[in-house]
């Protein structure tokens, strides 16, 4: 693949990243800390906890961890303790902080990274499943992110009525 082309892929798979990440945020825009921190759904989670989880478990999980193997990351996932579980001493703002400082943090990562690099770093719980590049990586990422921008959607929908997407009749 020529490196023009490479450029390009990469580009647009960091746009729609960067898309699934404005949703994220953009569906809670508005909302105040009791929202944020209101469950709606039988499951317990709160938006304010998705945000976390999507900021550690996946921004700071994927591209710090596996693909740039930082060791300081990798020793203290074991420290984690549940990402979707906030600690009341948090604000929704230093959660929000904390997201877009991993994704600041992603972008790098990935923008100096080539796609077809392996990671640098699997973990063994994964058993058997593997990604096995940047490029592979990214795009699971993508996916979860969007999955979980569409949790956000129907929790916003059932706390104040407010979806992303209005169709028209």
């Amino acid at each position: 693949m020529a490196q023009s082309d490479i450029a390009s892929e990469k580009q647009v798979l960091e746009s729609f990243l960067n898309a699934q990440r404005g949703h994220v945020t953009g569906i809670l825009d508005g909302l105040g800390e009791d929202a944020l921190r209101r469950s709606v759904l039988p499951s317990g989670w709160i938006p304010l906890g998705l945000v976390q989880h999507l900021a550690l478990d996946v921004e700071r999980f994927w591209f710090r961890a596996v693909i740039a193997g930082e060791q300081d990351v990798i020793d203290h996932l074991d420290d984690t303790e549940n990402a979707w579980q906030v600690s009341g001493d948090l604000t929704a703002g230093e959660i929000f902080d904390l997201y877009r400082d991993e994704i600041a943090r992603a972008n790098r990562i990935v923008e100096s990274t080539p796609l077809d690099a392996a990671p640098a770093w699997w973990p063994d719980f994964f058993g058997t499943f593997r990604l096995n590049t940047v490029r592979e990586i990214v795009l699971h990422v993508i996916e979860e992110t969007a999955c979980h921008a569409g949790h956000l959607d129907a929790a916003r929908e059932l706390i104040d009525g407010q979806r992303w997407v209005v169709l028209t009749e």
